[in-house]
Order: structure tokens, then C-alpha cells, then sequence
């Protein structure tokens, strides 16, 4: 069954369509995930589509016959992760799932790469209660983004302990696949996180306390920890560090803000604790972000994020292979994985372009062959999809605010155009690669526009830290100053812009409406955050989405103070402001949101109909906050429709 599957994925990448199709940019990617085994010998690939769910397949890289793999009958596969040569574990997850099911986490699966001996290692049930015969390790218990060794039956998993409704302590287990055994790993106090070094052993730990961590290193050779040093927490702005990964025995990797606005990566002497103030890897516009790529317990590079993903290669030989498939794949980012202990010359090989999605490859690095092994969406033609680029916005202060332009295949001037608010606003939006939301868009003509504004993070400190407590104040100008700026350029036309978000970028589409309405002809919220106080009211439980002390310390810092801002909470509320939105109004929200309850819909849409507004509201129930597969088709149909009526093809003239 598993090879009948593989073969009709195949299929299909022969099928050709005319124009792109709403199916063809929402419904699942066809691969999702490839992970090569410690030899190299087998890839492990994430397979699904709308029909069949994500299950796990096996292939020998030599032949790309397939050799085992699973499908669990009730739920999807998630990450898959190679415990050795012959054994994978995987996470599950629920793409179909139903109302109510709020109880859910990812649990652990484990099974040889031919598809036996398959065991459960932990629940994906909140509510289960572990009475049977077999242990299973609590729904608390994660997998790591660390790698182990993968020399022996054991992963090591992190096991989040609660109190109060939020995370105490994350300690460390380490966890025998094929008995189901675990054990903690011992600690000198409560741990933050954790960190495994280039040979898959537990080498750092960080504990938390009053603003302050203290990151704890564990000698190989004795087994015994000892503090490097204490700091201001890494997100703090005040100098903290956060530990990436190994050089060798004496040098950690880690990431700070030691000469300026930009985090960079610098080399940490674990002898002294000190860090060198001259950088490893810095980049000019962007904050470091990535991750280290070890193979036979060495360090070969690194896989970072600038504008898009690259690498950087210690190793003469990746840097050769990198050289020689970029030339076989021009125009791609491609990103190569050796094996952690290879026997076999086949490298991973993951490409991709602002308009090709993800395919996934085998390159041999002797012969220099290289072989596809899995499309993500074969049926999108890379030549109907737009082109995307960074750009940088002068805001009206002065600050430089990062956008993300995708216009259609054909190009064009003053074209209709689409404002994307990502939906942080304390997060990364985007970054260069296909993606279905603006190459949806763009198929249909629109220009589309996605602003870095400020609280966004990834460029640098003095961008997120502009954003504080600016919500629908300077964060709003910064969306507004983007779209004057595609005006000016000749980008947008300026009778045909609108602007769209979820979650915060539902918020900021409703505040756009309110704060610049003959700057936008329309707007869609969907998800949307309607009013600060009624985020602080029933956005903070754990089934809530929000953990920690985010309500009493993160949100005040972030957003501001209920007592102290309470004007301006009034001032920037879309609920409360609600008599002012006058433009066409596309809103939409899942009956069983967790992440942003339902009662922000509610509230606004009643607000909206008292003041008579020209909104369509749409309720999916049924739903939360991750719209499944039947909901995402049925929304993006109705933004195709409200969009053309408004600023596309099918809009009046005004």
C-alpha cells in the first residue's frame, strides 16, 4: 500500500492544469518532511495528501525502492526523527480533527524502518491516565530540536512540568525506544532548557531566576555541571546569551548582542565562560538565526536565515558539493544534510525558490548524480508564479521598516494590491520562499505586501523594541507607510489596496480601516484580535494558548498596562472603534478558537451591526484557531470573491 502511494504521488507531477487552482495552494503538500538516516543508506519522507493521511515512508537511497514506513489509521504523522540506523521515531498530530478536541498533544511513536515493532513512548492524550500494562511516558514529554547520538535505542526528550497553569521546569528524560525505560537526567537546579553537544549528549543547561539566566555546563568527561555564568535573559536587549551549539571540547557557539543592534554568533570559551567579542558569523540586516550541521562528531557548518535560508561550510568537501549542486539548481536555495555517520556518499538535499516549492533530493557526492525524491506540490508551474523581494520602507519617523513585495507572474504597474499583516506581531513574518497565501494572491493579479513592522523580530533590537506598547499606533503607521510607498513607486494602485491579517493582522486590518480609511478600500480579519482588555480577559488560560506569566509580566511590557493605558486601549480598539469602520469588511472566525475566543468575534460583529457596517461575517462551526482543510478552502474561496468584487476585475468604479 505504502509503494502503490508513492507511485500515485509520482503521478501526478505529470498532470498539467492551465491556471492554478485554490486547491492547488491550500490543499497538503504531497511531501512534507525528509530526514536521512545516520548512514545515509535511507531517507525517511513525510507523505500525505487531501485523501490519505501523513504517514511515514522509508527509502533506499540507492535504488528509491521503498523498504517500510506507517500510517496510523486515527491521526497524521509529525516529526520523524532517526534513532539509529534502523529504528525512527515520530510525533502524531490530527489535520481532521473535530470539535472539542482540545486535549490533544503530540505524543511518541517508535518503529523500525521496515515498518515493525512499532511502540507507543508517549501519550497524545492530556486527559489519559497510563493504567495499562505498557508505560507510556506522560503527554508533557517532547521531543528535542537537538539531535542524539543515533548509535543506540535511546533519544533524550524534554518533560515539561506545570504549576499553576504554567511551565515550572523542563526537566530531561532520557528514553529507550525499543523498552520503553526512561530516566532523568540529573541537574544541579530547575532547568529553563536544554542542549546537547556535537556528540549527542546533554552538555548545557539554563536555569531562569528574577530576569537572570545561568547557564550550567556538563563536563564529559566526569559528568558533573558547573555554572559558566549568569546573565540577562538573551530576549532582555541587556547583553544575554543564548547557547547554539559546539565548535569542539573548548569552544561553544552561542548568539548575543555584543556590538551593536544585530545578534550575531560568537565563539564561547567554556574554560573561562567568556565570550569573544568578535563575531563567528554576523550579519548586516539581520539578527543570527540558525543551526549547527554535525557529522561524524564534528562540525561541518552551519544552516542560518538572512533574507532566505543558506549555509556556511567549514568542511572543504561540503563547500565542494554545496558548489556543485547550487550549479545543477541555479536560482534555488539548497540546503544539504549529511549524514551523522555516513557510510554512503548521498547528501540531503532540500530546494526551493520564491516560486518552486519544496523538492526534496538525494546527491551523491562522488559521482556527482542527483535524483528527486519527493515533490511538495508537483502541480504548481513554477513559471505562473510570482516574483518576491525585500524591500525597505522609510518610515515616517525615520525608523527603516522591511517589507515583503510578491507581484504576478506578468508583472505590471499600478496593479491592485493586498497588505498581508503577519500575524505576531512579536514574531518573524516571512522570509524569501514560495508561499501560498501571496502566490494565491499573485495568481489572481494582485500585488501583494507584507511589512516587518516594528515589534517584529529578526532585524535587529531597535525594531522589536519600537513596537512596544504601539499597538495601532506606530506599528499601524508602519503598514500604512508601506502602502504610501508601493504608491509612490508605482507599484499599487491607489484607489485598490486592501488590507487583510489574522490574529494580530486581524487586529491591524480593523485598525487600518479605522485609522486610514482612504488608504484601504476593503479589509479581511480573520482569527482576529478585536480588543486588548478582552485578550486580557479570556486569551490567558492554558487552553488559552498562553502559558507562563505571559499575562501579568509579557503582555503589560508588550502591549501595555490595563489601568495604566487604559485610554489608549480604548483609543486603539477595534471593538470600540467599531463605528468607524465605513470600508467593505470581510470577517471570519472558528466557533471553538482557543488561541483568540470566539467572544472577539462576537463583540465586534454586534458592534458592527448596531453601526450598520458593510461587514460579512462568517462563523465556521466547529473550528478553532487552525482552520482544517474543508474551512481553509472555504474562507480563501471567499476572499477570491470579496477581493474581485472590490479591488479586482469585478470592481465598480468609484
Amino acid at each position: 500500500m505504502i509503494k502503490h502511494f508513492l507511485l500515485s504521488l509520482a503521478a501526478v507531477g505529470g498532470l498539467a492544469q492551465a491556471a492554478p487552482s485554490l486547491q492547488q495552494f491550500f490543499e497538503p503538500a504531497q511531501f512534507k518532511d525528509a530526514v536521512i538516516s545516520p548512514s545515509g543508506r535511507y531517507v525517511a519522507l513525510r507523505v500525505g495528501n487531501s485523501t490519505l493521511r501523513d504517514g511515514l515512508v522509508v527509502v533506499d537511497s540507492e535504488t528509491q525502492s521503498v523498504i517500510g514506513g506507517a500510517r496510523p489509521t486515527e491521526y497524521d504523522i509529525g516529526d520523524i526523527r532517526w534513532v539509529n540506523e534502523n529504528r525512527l521515531v515520530y510525533s502524531v498530530l490530527n489535520i481532521r480533527r473535530k470539535s472539542g478536541e482540545d486535549h490533544f498533544a503530540p505524543g511518541l511513536y517508535a518503529v523500525d524502518r521496515d515498518g515493525k515493532n512499532t511502540r507507543q513512548l508517549v501519550s497524545h492524550d492530556w486527559t489519559s491516565t497510563n493504567d495499562n500494562m505498557v508505560h507510556v511516558e506522560p503527554w508533557s514529554t517532547y521531543l528535542m530540536n537537538d539531535e542524539g547520538a543515533q548509535d543506540s535505542d535511546f533519544i533524550y526528550m524534554l518533560r515539561l512540568e506545570w504549576k499553576d497553569h504554567f511551565v515550572e521546569r523542563t526537566d530531561l528524560v532520557k528514553l529507550n525506544t525499543s523498552t520503553g525505560q526512561s530516566t532523568f537526567v540529573n541537574r544541579p537546579e530547575a532547568a529553563q532548557s536544554w542542549m546537547l553537544d556535537r556528540k549527542g549528549e546533554p552538555s548545557i543547561m539554563v536555569s531562569s531566576k528574577e530576569g537572570k539566566e545561568t547557564i550550567h555546563y556538563r563536563d564529559p568527561a566526569s559528568g558533573t555541571w558547573r555554572a559558566l555564568g549568569t546573565f540577562p535573559a538573551y530576549d532582555s536587549g541587556e547583553g544575554g546569551i543564548a547557547p547554539i551549539g559546539f565548535v569542539d571540547d573548548k569552544q561553544m557557539l552561542v548568539k548575543a548582542r555584543l556590538n551593536g543592534d544585530k545578534a550575531a554568533l560568537h565563539t564561547l570559551d567554556l574554560a573561562s565562560g567568556k565570550a569573544d567579542p568578535e563575531p563567528l558569523v554576523s550579519l548586516s540586516d539581520f539578527d543570527f538565526s540558525g543551526s549547527m550541521v554535525y557529522s561524524n562528531k564534528r562540525l561541518l557548518g552551519i544552516h542560518y536565515l538572512a533574507d532566505a535560508r543558506s549555509s556556511l561550510w567549514f568542511d572543504a568537501d561540503m563547500k565542494a558539493a554545496q558548489a556543485e549542486v547550487d550549479k545543477k539548481l541555479p536560482g534555488m536555495v539548497n540546503l544539504l544534510t549529511p549524514p551523522t555517520a555516513p557510510e554512503v556518499p548521498w547528501l540531503l538535499v532540500e530546494s526551493y525558490s520564491d516560486r518552486q516549492p519544496r523538492t526534496y533530493s538525494l546527491y551523491n557526492s562522488k559521482t556527482g548524480q542527483l535524483k528527486v525524491v519527493g515533490m511538495g506540490r508537483p502541480d504548481i508551474n513554477p513559471a505562473e508564479m510570482g516574483r518576491q523581494e525585500l524591500v525597505k520602507v522609510n518610515a515616517r519617523d525615520g525608523m527603516q521598516i522591511p517589507a515583503w513585495l510578491t507581484k504576478p507572474a506578468k508583472g505590471g504597474n499600478k496593479l491592485p494590491m493586498v497588505v498581508i499583516v503577519h500575524w505576531g506581531p512579536y514574531v518573524r513574518g516571512n522570509e524569501w520562499g514560495w508561499d501560498p497565501d501571496s502566490q494565491f494572491l499573485a495568481s489572481r493579479g494582485y500585488a501583494v505586501l507584507e511589512p516587518e513592522y516594528r515589534g517584529s523580530t529578526g532585524f535587529g533590537f531597535k525594531l522589536f523594541s519600537a513596537g512596544l506598547k504601539q499597538w495601532g499606533l506606530k506599528m499601524q503607521d508602519d503598514i500604512a507607510d508601506s502602502v504610501k510607498w508601493a504608491v509612490e513607486k508605482g507599484i499599487a494602485d491607489p484607489d485598490r489596496v486592501c488590507i487583510m491579517g489574522s490574529t494580530y493582522g486581524g487586529y491591524a486590518a480593523l485598525m487600518g480601516l479605522v485609522n486610514d480609511p482612504g488608504l484601504y478600500r476593503c479589509g479581511i480579519a480573520y482569527k482576529a484580535i478585536t480588543d486588548i482588555p478582552t485578550m486580557y480577559d479570556v486569551g490567558m488560560s492554558l487552553k488559552g494558548d498562553r502559558q507562563g506569566d505571559y499575562k501579568t509580566k509579557d503582555v503589560p511590557k508588550l502591549v501595555g498596562d490595563l489601568k495604566m493605558d487604559a485610554a489608549q486601549f480604548v483609543a486603539t480598539s477595534p471593538l470600540k472603534q467599531a463605528a468607524r469602520i465605513k470600508r467593505p469588511l470581510l470577517l471570519a472566525h472558528g466557533e471553538e478558537d482557543l488561541r483568540v475566543p470566539f467572544s472577539h468575534f462576537s463583540k465586534i460583529r454586534w458592534a458592527l451591526q448596531d453601526a450598520k457596517a458593510d461587514a460579512e461575517f462568517v462563523k465556521y462551526v466547529g473550528e478553532d484557531h487552525w482552520f482544517t482543510l474543508k474551512t481553509r478552502l472555504d474562507f480563501w474561496g471567499r476572499v477570491e470573491k470579496f477581493l474581485d468584487k472590490h479591488i479586482g476585475a469585478g470592481a465598480q468604479a468609484k
